[in-house]
């Protein structure tokens, strides 16, 4: 090899690389953009609720995800909730979480309840995932706040835990296929009556089943554990707890799934009086 071949050789491997560099950094604005994309759409702000409070949150185990959790105020007071987990993770898993938001907002608008709610979805959805070779879990719940009552339905959806004096209180079954599973599917509705100041708490199985690094998973034991002690706290406080309880697990291991939840309670705690302090009276 002269000279004249080396150059051109060099010049070749250079340009090249210039190329990988411009199209990772590319990738990488785009990959972001989806993220900031998807964050906007999940962790909006939360329904300001008169008769209680409600948060969410999503932390994908990459930086876009699959997990889903929507509100959607009903026009006689009622509120639309909804929490799910497409198969999958990163950018195909986070595609499919926008599809499924789109059918849940179409759904939620024109169906009379939860269980109406997922049939619609799953109608909408289920083409399109069979044809993927994908599923998502769905629960769906309406809260009327003006009689405390709780009507849910779920697609192969794991059942929220409702705190209630510092213990965790049974909950009716309720079952379905996951959406993408069987067409034209019915799903089972069940109601329960909540009391003032129960706390009900949706969650995905990122939670649950995060390991540390011993590969021993968090589990339901010590969420329930969480939950209950810190149950007098606000809905913004508990989140931050239940997070902080499974930082303090896994240490540095990996986040391998995503982690979603959502934490609804009946009724807002009196804000404290300073000492000393009386009530304002104008």
């Amino acid at each position: 090899m002269n000279d004249r071949d080396r150059s051109a050789l060099v010049h070749n491997v250079s340009f090249n690389e210039s190329k990988i560099d411009l199209y990772e950094k590319q990738l990488t604005r785009e990959i972001n953009l989806a993220k900031n994309i998807q964050t906007r759409l999940l962790n909006g702000s939360s329904p300001s609720l008169i008769e209680g409070e409600i948060t969410g949150t999503s932390i994908p185990a990459r930086l876009v995800g699959g997990d889903y959790y929507d509100f959607y105020p009903l026009v006689d007071g009622r509120l639309r909730i909804v929490i799910g987990d497409v198969m999958g993770k990163g950018i195909p898993a986070a595609m499919l979480m926008i599809l499924t938001r789109g059918a849940f907002r179409a759904a939620a608008e024109s169906q009379s309840g939860p269980s109406e709610t997922l049939t619609a979805m799953n109608n909408a959805l289920y083409e399109d995932l069979r044809g993927l070779g994908s599923f998502v879990t769905i629960f769906c719940a309406d809260w009327d706040p003006k009689t405390g009552i709780l009507t849910f339905s779920s697609a192969g959806h794991n059942l929220p835990l409702v705190v209630r004096n510092h213990e965790i209180i049974d909950i009716p079954k309720v079952s379905g296929v996951m959406l993408g599973g069987l067409p034209d599917q019915k799903y089972d509705v069940q109601k329960m009556q909540l009391e003032d100041f129960d706390t009900v708490f949706f969650y995905t199985d990122g939670i649950i089943e995060a390991e540390n690094k011993n590969k021993e998973q968090f589990k339901l034991v010590r969420l329930k554990e969480v939950l209950t002690e810190n149950i007098c706290l606000n809905v913004d406080q508990i989140k931050q707890k239940v997070i902080q309880a499974l930082k303090k697990y896994i240490e540095e291991v990996p986040q391998k799934d995503d982690i979603t939840m959502i934490i609804l309670k009946t009724k807002k705690e009196a804000p404290d009086l300073e000492q000393g302090s009386s009530p304002r009276s104008d």
